[in-house]
């Protein structure tokens, strides 16, 4: 993976540059000791690793602001950091970038159950939103598969989801407001705890923006009543294809669970040695969720089991109560860690229309086979957001440029099929050189232009999300 040649202005005057950064922040918050800054020379996509300059863990917006006038006055990349689980090396950094983590900053500032919004600082844990707010019955709904760890400020960066999102959207639906902080240190503020404001949608294009265009400090977040309650149903198949027709069936029936999620034959044995989560061996699993009240349930799933039936399912199995439905949904949790004692793997995210999925599976299953790379999936089945895991062996010579090359060419057929090359992950480096296959040169030239109102010099994660041939000229030499 190609990343841009180090300023070596900026590295002769690191001693320089920390000093200043001293000067602004206690100083256990700088960190700059090659030993120590190594904690932060990748993120979840671990298969590149680069040291920055230095790192900087400030406590509030003010000292964001005080760090970023300083990298922007002395002409320093910065590259922002939430929990580090990226998948598409959002928080890559480079040898001449300051990482500026997020960690300390994790408190609750504000909580509204009238109006239905709590207002965090963005280093907080997603599932510790929902953790500020349960005892009262309300919860934060995006629930990406890492949201034990990760930062509420990388869930802005990337617009993540997670299993629940078919029916309560992404973080772009659940985010009304943002205290962010400019590359020179202005701090702005945009939405808020009210309905939308009229003029531009700027909180839509910060969500998503991969920390290209501020720092988000503090996120007001909408919550919401627990439902009545929830039931999960188990069904598995013999043919990934019939699977993947059963979800297409399910929406076009027009009910809308909580969550479909698709795991197939490799997730499913990987995860029954991991987890034990008492899984049919079959070629494909769905868990389909609803919830509401008893009757509600009821209706929605003697809808959905009808369909099931039609396809001949292996096996149909309704959760009976809390238990049960804990297991069911322990196996698809569990899911990542138990293919990482497999092998290694990269996890693609791609996002295709749900009436493609049979074809899509089938063309997946063929690459697989003309790579001689496995492939377990094991995604959001609902809205279409794929999550091909491409096994291969780090150790051996080839191997991970060979996975590459069939993530590309997988993604690549996400588009074909009238999807695009990521769901809630992000572009990253990950996809950075793909962006030209969903994007014409107008459209790619379009968002360089929004980047370079919010971030003239170029200062800000430079080296993501767009080609790097594309934007030589606009980052800092």
């Amino acid at each position: 993976m190609e990343m841009p040649v180090p300023d070596a202005s900026v590295l002769t005057r690191k001693d320089a540059i920390v000093a200043r950064l001293r000067k602004v922040l206690p100083q256990t918050s700088v960190i700059s000791d090659i030993s120590e800054t190594r904690a932060y020379e990748c993120d979840g996509l671990t298969a590149y690793r680069c040291p920055p300059l230095c790192a900087v863990l400030p406590a509030n917006t003010a000292e964001v602001a005080a760090v970023l006038a300083i990298c922007y006055e002395m002409g320093v990349p910065v590259v922002p950091r939430g929990a580090g689980t990226s998948l598409a090396g959002g928080a890559l950094p480079t040898a001449d970038s300051v990482i500026l983590g997020v960690a300390k900053m994790n408190s609750v500032l504000e909580t509204n159950y009238d109006d239905r919004y709590i207002r965090v600082q963005t280093g907080r844990t997603n599932l510790s939103v929902t953790g500020a707010v349960e005892a009262n019955d309300f919860f934060y709904a995006p629930d990406p598969s890492s949201q034990l760890a990760c930062a509420i400020a990388g869930n802005i960066a990337m617009n993540s989801g997670g299993a629940h999102c078919l029916k309560y959207g992404v973080t772009t639906n659940n985010l009304m407001g943002v205290t962010m902080v400019m590359m020179d240190g202005t701090i702005v503020e945009i939405g808020g705890g009210h309905l939308d404001a009229g003029g531009l949608d700027l909180l839509g294009v910060i969500c998503g923006s991969e920390g290209q265009l501020g720092v988000v400090t503090e996120a007001t977040l909408r919550i919401l009543h627990k439902p009545e309650g929830a039931r999960p149903v188990l069904m598995g198949y013999d043919n990934s294809e019939v699977a993947g027709q059963v979800v297409t069936d399910i929406i076009q029936a027009g009910v809308l669970p909580v969550a479909i999620e698709f795991m197939d034959r490799p997730c499913i044995e990987a995860t029954e040695n991991f987890a034990h989560a008492g899984y049919p061996m079959c070629e494909a699993l769905l868990i389909v969720e609803v919830e509401g009240s008893d009757a509600e349930i009821d209706a929605q799933l003697a809808l959905i089991m009808d369909i099931a039936r039609k396809h001949n399912p292996v096996e149909l199995r309704e959760a009976r109560d809390a238990d049960e439905a804990g297991r069911i949904w322990l196996g698809r949790k569990s899911a990542f860690g138990a293919m990482g004692q497999i092998n290694d793997y990269m996890c693609l995210d791609g996002t295709i229309p749900v009436s493609a999925l049979p074809f899509v599976l089938k063309r997946i299953g063929e690459m697989s086979k003309d790579y001689g790379l496995d492939v377990g999936n094991v995604f959001h089945a609902g809205d279409g957001n794929m999550h091909p895991l491409i096994l291969f062996d780090a150790n051996k010579e080839g191997d991970l440029e060979l996975c590459e090359a069939l993530g590309a060419d997988i993604l690549k057929l996400c588009v074909e099929v009238g999807g695009c090359l990521t769901g809630e992950h992000g572009v990253g480096i990950e996809k950075r050189d793909l962006m030209h296959v969903q994007y014409s040169a107008d459209d790619l030239a379009a968002q360089m232009a929004v980047k370079d109102v919010f971030d003239p010099k170029w200062l800000l994660n430079p080296a993501k999300v767009f080609p790097l041939d594309a934007t030589a000229t606009r980052r800092v030499a």
